[in-house]
């Protein structure tokens, strides 16, 4: 074997044990395991949300006890003729009596999206809808005739159906949980941009030796702590430098559309009014909240990544370990989302108790349930373990300084390797 050769294998043997030879190799080789079991997490809750979002729509027939087969039956014959295409929510028909609840109650009743209410005698029935444009008000007064018709043999007039629309009614359940997704989304992506620099710095620093004169000056307690809400303190700062740009562009928007137009078109109301109900805890209850959770968050994993980027004893190591680190963030995304899919399941449940996915759980139903007291409980629940994670990551920080990270290694390279 030539001298070359030889000192090629040489080279490609150190490199390969420099990077095979790391507990980061381990969890490099592991990271894909994690991204199939949130993916099947996440597939399970899409699921669920299908299931879920064909069940909450509706529209609802208060009628007499003798037109309800009628009115089923008729609903039945209209749908087979609209099978291609174009068939309205499902029909619930409750009988009317007493005890029959207002139909503007019926179409505000939670857990479900109730697109239209028919009520009252059936040849002149009070029509109760979500979207005066809409066509499920159409479809009931549809109904109506055809129960009419087959009532009373030969030709009769059309009923004569008195049309109202919902005024209030609030954001559709679909719209609510595609504001949690979003929530956990904006969570997510500012904990991946900022919280992860946790680690790049940490890389840059013990490459420099900083580390060591910091450690040399100050307890690495200290350290620790000062690194962590230093952090926090730019992703603060981030995200009030976007919120400025956002509401600055927004003005600058508002004042190229004359409002006077809008007026006419009866478009700013609406908006005003979607703004004003979409989530269920309301606007400034859900922007404070989901900062909260932000925060959490972000002491979280900040902790996390700079217990465990301290263990590496190269800048190697800790760009090896940034894969399964970012992994493991999509993997707690992908468990959230798919709780704001499906937040009366057990899956969400899950996510809203972990540690690690609450934060982004918990904004979530922020969007789809009106019950302020259990995020307050939230809150104490993750800054528990928010105290836990620090406690355990100081210490994971103090010997991996301390000890230039050399204990990842499985063995001691010698010097001729």
């Amino acid at each position: 074997m030539t001298p070359f050769l030889k000192n090629i294998l040489v080279v490609a043997r150190r490199d390969f044990l420099a990077i095979v030879a790391t507990p980061a190799f381990l969890l490099f080789l592991l990271a894909p395991l994690f991204m199939v079991a949130m993916g099947l997490a996440g597939g399970v809750g899409a699921s669920q949300l299908a299931d879920s979002a064909r069940g909450a729509e509706r529209i609802v027939a208060i009628v007499d006890a003798a037109d309800a087969a009628a009115l089923r039956a008729a609903d039945r014959r209209l749908r087979d003729g609209l099978r291609g295409g174009g068939a309205p929510p499902l029909l619930e028909v409750r009988i009317a009596g007493p005890a029959a609840p207002d139909p503007r109650a019926v179409a505000r009743e939670k857990g479900a999206d109730t697109h239209a209410v028919m009520s009252g005698p059936i040849e002149t029935p009070l029509i109760v809808e979500r979207n005066a444009e809409g066509s499920s008000g159409r479809y009931l007064a549809l109904l109506a005739n055809e129960v009419r018709r087959d009532r009373v043999a030969g030709a009769v007039p059309p009923v004569e159906p008195r049309f109202e629309s919902l005024q209030g009614a609030g954001s559709s359940i679909a719209m609510q949980q595609s504001l949690g997704f979003g929530a956990v989304f904006v969570i997510f992506l500012l904990t991946l941009l900022l919280a992860g620099q946790t680690v790049s710095s940490l890389a840059e620093e013990k490459g420099n030796k900083v580390i060591e004169i910091l450690a040399a000056a100050v307890p690495l307690e200290s350290v620790f702590l000062g690194k962590l809400l230093g952090f926090l303190g730019v992703a603060v700062l981030f995200i009030a430098f976007w919120l400025a740009m956002a509401l600055g562009a927004g003005l600058i928007a508002a004042t190229q559309v004359d409002p006077a137009t809008l007026a006419a078109a009866g478009k700013a109301g609406k908006a005003a009014g979607a703004l004003a109900s979409m989530p269920a805890t309301g606007w400034p209850f859900f922007l404070a909240i989901g900062f909260g959770y932000f925060v959490m968050s972000f002491l979280l994993l900040g902790a996390v990544f700079l217990g465990v980027g301290a263990q590496a004893a190269t800048v190697r190591e800790i760009q090896m370990l940034s894969l399964p680190i970012t992994i493991f963030q999509v993997g707690m995304f992908s468990l959230s989302a798919a709780a704001a899919s499906a937040p009366d399941s057990g899956l969400a449940r899950f996510a809203q108790i972990f540690p690690l996915s609450s934060p982004l759980a918990m904004a979530a139903r922020a969007a789809t349930d009106d019950e302020k007291g259990i995020h307050l409980l939230a809150l104490g629940w993750q800054a528990l373990w928010v105290a836990l994670v620090i406690w355990i990551a100081v210490r994971l920080f103090r010997a991996g300084v301390l000890s230039g990270g050399g204990h990842w290694q499985f063995w001691r390279r010698t010097r001729g390797a």
